[in-house]
C-alpha cells in the first residue's frame, strides 16, 4: 500500500508589503503613524546615516548607523532597498520584511521616491501609495510650521519635492493630503484595513 502523496509546502508569502512615500512635509509619516496602530501592520524600522533628532529613539524611528556601517550592510546584501536623499542614506533591511510576510503581516514600508524605484525594478509585490500635498505652497507652509529646518534645507525639500512629484506613475495610488483624517482614511479604504 503506497502513502497518500503529502502537498509540498507552500512557499507563497501570506502577507503583502505596503509602500509609503511622498514628499518631506506631505504627511506620509503621520499617516503611517495612524496605519501602525492596526495589529496586522508591522512597521519597517529604516536605517540612514542622517543624525538623530530631538525625540527619536533608535531601533524605534530609524536605526542610526555611520556611513561605514550603513556601506558595510549594503556590500554584504542586507538591504532591500537603499537611497541618498538630501545628503544622508536610507535603507530597508530585508531580514525583518520576509519574517513578517511570512507570518502573514502586513508590512509597511516608508521609503523615497529613489528606493520605490530600486523595488519596482526588481520588480518586487506591493501596494504602492503615494501622499503629495495639495499644492507646493501649501508644502512650503507645513515646513516652515514644523520649525525644524532652516530656510536653505526648506528650499531643498521643495526642489527634491518637485523632482519627487514626477514620479508619481511608480505607484498604485495617489492620495491628496489636504486633511489629515480624510487622507488616512483614504489610505485604509485602499489597503482593506
Amino acid at each position: 500500500m503506497s502513502a497518500t502523496p503529502q502537498p509540498a509546502p507552500s512557499a507563497a508569502i501570506a502577507g503583502r508589503l505596503v509602500v509609503i512615500s511622498g514628499p518631506s512635509g506631505a504627511g506620509k509619516t503621520s499617516v503611517c503613524r495612524a496605519l501602525r496602530e492596526d495589529p496586522r501592520v508591522e512597521f519597517s524600522v529604516s536605517a540612514t546615516t542622517r543624525p538623530i533628532r530631538p525625540g527619536e529613539v533608535e531601533g524605534v524611528d530609524y536605526h542610526f548607523l555611520t556611513q561605514q556601517e550603513f556601506e558595510r550592510r549594503l556590500g554584504r546584501g542586507e538591504f532591500l532597498e537603499s537611497a541618498r536623499y538630501n545628503g544622508n542614506l536610507y535603507g530597508t533591511l530585508r531580514a525583518p520584511m520576509d519574517r513578517a510576510l511570512h507570518q502573514g503581516r502586513i508590512f509597511l514600508l516608508e521609503i523615497e521616491v529613489q528606493g520605490t524605484r530600486q523595488l519596482r525594478d526588481k520588480a518586487i509585490p506591493g501596494v504602492y501609495v503615494f501622499v503629495v500635498p495639495p499644492s507646493l505652497e501649501e508644502l512650503r507652509r507645513r515646513l516652515v510650521a514644523r520649525g525644524a529646518n532652516r530656510p536653505d534645507e526648506i528650499e531643498a525639500r521643495l526642489r527634491i519635492a518637485q523632482q519627487e512629484l514626477q514620479w508619481k506613475h511608480l505607484y498604485d495610488h495617489v492620495v491628496v493630503n489636504d486633511e489629515l483624517p480624510r487622507t488616512i482614511a483614504e489610505v485604509r479604504r485602499i489597503l482593506g484595513l
